[in-house]
């Protein structure tokens, strides 16, 4: 067999004609989205007389009745006997707005909600099946993790459906429930899947909380302790002076306390990094204990038990810093103590001086920069009221900590000192 080599025809220029051109620079686009939502303070949400969810459905802009989905806490559902029916009547009464989309969905409330892949899947179904689609409402009415739940549901449906939460803890009403997160938990880690999805109204009827246990009313008080220890030093004062009102369960200091902590929230979210695109999360001050010990403890440990511990560590190490005052830090432990907080659980020594164990208290520093992205960013106090961020942790400093939360009467004694 013969191989001749083919001599290639000189290459042909291709044809360009007025419409051709070079790629020489990119194209870019920016544009804002405003958000803006409402937070509702009300009573009896459900009662047929009480107009406020209908009104905001009628002033959606759209025409006839808005189909409707309610995802109800077993929790609440328990303790409220006649809410479903509740619901249901309000619904009928006024069915020229809004219309049930399907029987209303009761699941287990907890964070133990959030761990669990069938139930996203069951509720996912349900859009489907109801035939939901974006210009309807997604209703979840519950603690937090459903809130959390059910907000992820709503805003990966259709890319996006209109969430209604109406929180029924203080945890939710003051904290949780009034902001722009959704999330559910994934490989053993508390919020891995998530997004930030306002919701379309926020509806806090304060008579869901006289049935609460008595963690769960205490639990939320620690986000407003966490935020009045970073942010305002009045609003730690009232807390102060109203602690062992509020750990007795007084009405009127709660929604004082609800109110004025889901405004700082607001606020702080309108402040220029409500999704959080860097590194900055003062809100989280004393988080990142509090994420791992919940973890750590099979989710025994309570968000709000969790962020109290939590928040008792970090005032610790600041105080270890030389940054806060002993007297300060006493005041801030002993309300932490008079609201019923405990200071110190087995967790925290779990492996407490190997930090690359992953059943460690200081593991939980890694897991936390992974969260954030980018570097780590903790929030410590320099006084009452005025929170200042880090970016490194000394590791013999938190075991320190640890320990003087485990020895708690050597706090009272540092107050003797400057």
């Amino acid at each position: 067999m013969v191989f001749r080599e083919l001599k290639q025809p000189h290459p042909v220029p291709l044809a360009r004609d007025k419409y051709s051109f070079m790629p020489i620079s990119s194209l870019q686009q920016q544009f804002q989205v405003a958000f803006s939502y409402p937070v509702h303070f009300t009573e009896n949400l459900f009662d047929p007389a009480n107009h406020l969810l209908r009104n905001v459905l009628a002033q959606d802009g759209g025409e006839g009745a808005r189909k409707i989905f309610f995802v109800v806490d077993s929790g609440v559902a328990d303790q409220h006997p006649q809410l479903v029916a509740a619901i249901t009547h309000y619904a009928q009464v006024h069915a020229a707005v809004l219309q049930l989309s399907g029987p209303i969905m009761v699941i287990a409330g907890g964070e133990q909600c959030k761990n669990d892949p069938a139930l996203l899947q069951q509720l996912l179904t349900a859009v489907n099946t109801h035939h939901l689609d974006r210009h309807s409402y997604f209703v979840a009415l519950g603690g937090g993790a459903v809130l959390d739940m059910a907000g992820y549901v709503a805003s990966v449906a259709h890319r996006g459906i209109r969430h209604l939460r109406i929180p029924t803890t203080v945890l939710s009403q003051n904290d949780s429930g009034i902001g722009v997160k959704n999330s559910v938990n994934a490989f053993g880690k508390k919020n891995f899947l998530g997004n930030f999805a306002p919701p379309y109204a926020v509806f806090n009827d304060f008579n869901f909380l006289p049935t609460l246990e008595d963690r769960d009313w205490r639990s939320g008080i620690s986000e407003a302790l966490k935020v009045a220890l970073i942010k305002d030093a009045t609003f730690f004062h009232f807390l102060e002076e109203n602690a062992t009102k509020l750990a007795a369960r007084d009405m009127p200091a709660m929604q004082y306390l609800i109110h004025r902590c889901a405004e700082m929230h607001l606020q702080h979210i309108a402040g220029g990094d409500p999704f959080e695109q860097g590194s900055s999360r003062p809100l989280d001050f004393g988080h990142w204990s509090a994420h791992k010990l919940e973890q750590l403890s099979n989710y025994r440990i309570r968000h709000g038990e969790a962020v109290a511990i939590g928040i008792a560590l970090d005032s610790v190490y600041s105080h270890l810093l030389g940054w806060l005052s002993a007297t300060e830090l006493v005041r801030i432990i002993e309300v932490i103590r008079t609201l019923g907080f405990a200071l110190y659980v087995p967790e925290l020594a779990f492996h407490l001086t190997d930090a690359t164990h992953p059943n460690s208290l200081l593991h939980g520093l890694q897991e936390f920069r992974e969260h954030l992205g980018g570097r780590l960013t903790i929030t410590l106090l320099t006084q009452i009221g005025r929170g200042v961020e880090v970016h490194e942790i000394n590791d013999q400093l938190v075991v320190a900590a640890v320990q003087e939360l485990q020895q708690y009467p050597s706090l009272v004694e540092l107050a003797s000192f400057k």
